[in-house]
């Protein structure tokens, strides 16, 4: 049954992040991106890690999200114009692909991080051991999540620039 719901959660947080970056309309990509992010929150839950779901859902899709689309709606964003790849656009595909290649295969050849420390009764010693696992087993999902959301940020960047207006016109 877990592997059904991981399945599931994981396709489904793939074609809401396809969604957003292939969604010419602005709007449906930032609705995508609440619903990838909410795809990854249920994967921290089948993880158990309940907190950093929690934060997920609160500080990225409830605030991240909407600021997002107060920002998409008082620009007045329309449907863009579609891509097209030159020079650097393609080299630069290609390096981040490379990058994600290189980088995904690592962690398949390092394969399990060591055990960490033991988990002792104290309070002090439960936030430490959480951010032991914070910054080791859970270090791929949260970095994977910033990226997500600085692409997220240099995206509303790019479109919110308006079209240089030629001389002539003014």
């Amino acid at each position: 049954m877990e592997h059904l719901a991981f399945t599931c959660l994981s396709v489904f947080s793939l074609a809401c992040a396809l969604g957003v970056v292939l969604s010419k309309n602005a709007i449906n990509g930032a609705m995508c991106l609440l619903l990838c992010l909410a795809g990854v929150a249920g994967l921290f839950v089948q993880l158990h890690a309940y907190l950093l779901a929690f934060v997920l859902v609160l500080v990225y899709a409830g605030a991240v999200v909407a600021l997002f689309l107060f920002i998409i709606m008082l620009l007045d964003m329309q449907g863009g114009r579609t891509w097209k790849f030159r020079g650097l656009n393609a080299a630069a595909g290609f390096v981040a692909a490379l990058l994600l290649i290189t980088g995904l295969n690592l962690l398949a050849v390092r394969g399990h991080l060591e055990a960490g420390p033991p988990i002792g009764n104290s309070v002090g010693s439960s936030l430490k051991f959480y951010s032991y696992q914070l910054f080791t087993t859970y270090l791929l999902p949260v970095q994977i999540i910033g990226f997500l959301l600085l692409i997220a940020m240099l995206g509303v960047i790019v479109l919110s620039r308006r079209a240089p207006q030629p001389e002539d016109a003014k």
